[in-house]
């Protein structure tokens, strides 16, 4: 299994930007695909984007496109999360996750999970 470990959040203005990485550790020899999921207080995980081993796929949810990068360094065993034009509605605790499934958007095929990094958006 892969261990997982986030860095790089913070507080921040709205329309500021923020880098999250996301480190992994462990069994870094199997291909697995990254993911960033996000959760506010009161609401459920939700996903954000997700990434494929070869980096040659990219998936993001609505709400985040065109204002998230998501990439990875696999010589790094690193991924991470570009934040442009951040919202207060952004504000949430981030979480790396790690799966051998090529690609998903579901939280339960996602079995390597990081302790989170948050992210505030101030008004």
């Amino acid at each position: 299994q892969v261990q997982l470990v986030e860095s790089g959040g913070g507080l921040v203005q709205a329309g500021g930007s923020l880098r999250l990485s996301c480190a992994a550790s462990g069994r870094t020899s199997s291909r697995y695909a990254m993911a960033w999921f996000r959760q506010a207080p009161g609401k459920e995980r939700e996903f954000v984007a997700a990434i494929r081993w070869s980096a040659a796929s990219t998936d993001y949810a609505d709400s985040v496109k065109d204002r998230f990068t998501i990439s990875r360094d696999n010589a790094k065993n690193t991924g991470y999360l570009q934040m442009n034009s951040l919202k207060p509605e952004d504000t949430a605790v981030y979480y790396c996750a790690a799966t051998s499934v090529p690609s998903s958007r579901r939280r339960t095929d996602y079995g390597s999970w990081g302790q989170g990094t948050q992210v505030t958006v101030s008004s």
